[in-house]
Formats: structure tokens, sequence, C-alpha cells
């Protein structure tokens, strides 16, 4: 089972750090996580850049212009290859179990 978490990304230099790392640092690890630069203008790509040569499960996609969240979530569903969708915002911090609980919690479900 995989978890496609879809951030969506204008301009979040000042939280994007601590999002990703609350991304990155999942207990559970079966994950790919979809950065969508939305044409911000400040130092967002460099930062995402930097996640994603250390971690092999980062996808960037740019916008050549600010498309707003909706549309750059629906880019990011269509880059996905995950069975469940997440969607966080650029200034969430996720628990660092959010992935493992909701893999047992669907694992249950479906039994």
């Amino acid at each position: 089972m995989t978890f496609s978490i879809i951030i969506p990304i204008f301009n979040g230099e000042k939280y994007l750090q601590d999002c990703l790392k609350s991304c990155i640092n999942q207990t559970y690890e079966n994950i790919e996580i979809i950065l969508i630069d939305d044409g911000s203008q400040d130092q967002t790509l460099k930062i995402i850049q930097e996640y994603a040569q250390n971690d092999r499960r980062i996808k960037i996609i740019q916008n050549a212009q600010n498309y707003g969240t909706f549309i750059s979530r629906n880019i990011g569903i269509k880059a996905s290859c995950g069975d469940y969708l997440l969607f966080v915002d650029c200034d969430d911090l996720n628990a660092p179990k959010m992935c493992e609980i909701l893999q047992k919690n669907l694992k249950v479900s479906h039994a």
C-alpha cells in the first residue's frame, strides 16, 4: 500500500522545511511526496530541489505560473502513483505515525 502525499506550494519558504521533514520522517516509508511549486517567487524551488536530491520519494512539479491550490492538487493527482492520496499544505506539520496509522486502519477496514 502506497500513499501519495501531495503538497501544492506557493511562496512557502517560511514553513516548508518543517513540513517536508514531517513528511520525510514518517514511520511508514512506502510513500511518495509530490511537491508542486505553484509559481513561487521566493526560495521554494531551491528548498524542494535540495530535499529531492536526498530523498528518491520526492517528485517535483513546477507550474509556469500561479494556478492556485485546486489546480495544483489536480496536477499532483495526475502525477501520483499511490494507492491513496493525502493532501497536505506547505505550512502543515504531520504526526510521525500519520501514514502508519492510516495504513493500519485501512488494512483492518478492508479485511
